[in-house]
């Protein structure tokens, strides 16, 4: 028969005993770990927040995930946007934009743009390394894409950087393990 207070006291003691390190713990430095942590997340969502207020982006870093950009860009590079309304669309710039009905945004060079005498603008994309122009893309019944469709333009790339995350969203149990890894050598390392 086990007693209520022994649960979990016939486990080894490792560097992998999590609950036995949170329950030799005091509060406070309970607290202290819970704090550095949200500090951390809030850090990374405040550096988030501030890019997209400086870019003028809503996504001011993307990764290229298919090849029809080649040879521009490659699948897992990654792209530093910028979306400063008053900038005019030029033919020959490469945009990020979102289609309605997809999730993901899609990285197309400008091949064509009609500009109407009171300023809208629309126009047309097309894939480096694609035969027809993204027509096919857009939405049933869209021909265009007008401003409100991009989420930024290209301003500079880092080659191949987005890869961890294209293996990561291919290979699920890729990034579990990465996780595990990770985890093991925070608490192998507190051990040391």
């Amino acid at each position: 028969m086990v007693r209520a207070g022994a649960v979990g006291s016939h486990l080894p003691a490792s560097g992998l005993d999590i609950f036995g390190d949170l329950r030799k713990m005091n509060k406070r430095q309970l607290y202290y770990q819970v704090l550095n942590f949200a500090m951390i997340v809030s850090s990374a969502l405040m550096i988030w927040k501030g890019l997209i207020v400086l870019t003028g982006s809503e996504s001011p870093i993307v990764v290229v995930l298919s090849g029809s950009m080649e040879p521009a860009f490659h699948r897992g590079d990654l792209l530093f946007l910028t979306n400063f309304r008053e900038d005019p669309i030029r033919a020959g710039e490469i945009v990020v934009f979102k289609v309605e009905g997809r999730d993901i945004p899609i990285v197309h060079r400008v091949i064509k743009v009609h500009e109407k005498d009171n300023g809208d603008i629309k126009f047309l994309t097309k894939g480096d390394n694609n035969e027809v122009d993204d027509r096919g893309l857009y939405k049933e019944g869209q021909n265009w894409l007008e401003k409100k469709d991009v989420v930024g333009r290209a301003r500079g790339f880092l080659p191949y950087v987005g890869m961890v995350t294209i293996i990561m969203n291919d290979y699920p149990k890729f990034k579990y393990a990465l996780l595990a890894v990770m985890g093991a050598y925070v608490l192998l390392k507190r051990e040391a």
